[in-house]
């Protein structure tokens, strides 16, 4: 029988996950949801290895019932309890999110990747800002000493500054 996969037995957690793989999972309906969810991810596991290992197409097992037939009955159960599970959960999870998912991007990986840009974006504006700032000092300094009727208008008061902003 293929050797079955324990995503708990790992020592490590991924390096996006919100928590360790050893930390215990949420009390309550979320946390059986979660281990529901876990014990789903090592059914299909088991039942991929048992497609790979199996070679016993035409031949019945001595009980009746072949290894693929048991681990699809059991990935079966786990969905079946899954959505009898999530019928308590009032948690929205976006649109957007399950589609990142669906075409394989990591969730976790895109928020960072959206922050960043944010981040940059931000920077890039507050240049712009100074860099407008700075030439209008420098422009009504010039118009200031080639044109010195206008001086008065040209340097507002901290406090007309303070308004603009």
């Amino acid at each position: 029988m293929p050797t079955s996969y324990n995503p708990e037995s790992q020592t490590s957690h991924a390096p996006d996950s919100p928590r360790s793989s050893e930390s215990p999972p949420p009390s309550g309906i979320q946390g059986d949801l979660e281990l529901e969810l876990l014990g789903l991810a090592n059914a299909l596991y088991n039942l991929g290895t048992t497609v790979i290992n199996d070679s016993t197409k035409d031949r019945d097992r001595p009980g009746g019932a072949k290894l693929v037939g048991l681990g699809a009955n059991e990935v079966v159960n786990h969905l079946m309890s899954i959505d009898n599970k999530a019928q308590d959960i009032r948690t929205m999870i976006p649109f957007q999110v399950l589609s990142d998912i669906d075409n394989a991007r990591n969730p976790m990986q895109l928020t960072k990747e959206r922050l960043e840009r944010a981040a940059t974006e931000n920077q890039f504006m507050n240049g712009k800002i100074a860099a407008i700032h700075s030439y209008r000092k420098l422009l009504n300094e010039a118009l200031a000493l080639n044109f010195p009727e206008t001086a008065e208008y040209l340097h507002p008061s901290q406090d007309d500054i303070k308004m603009e902003l």
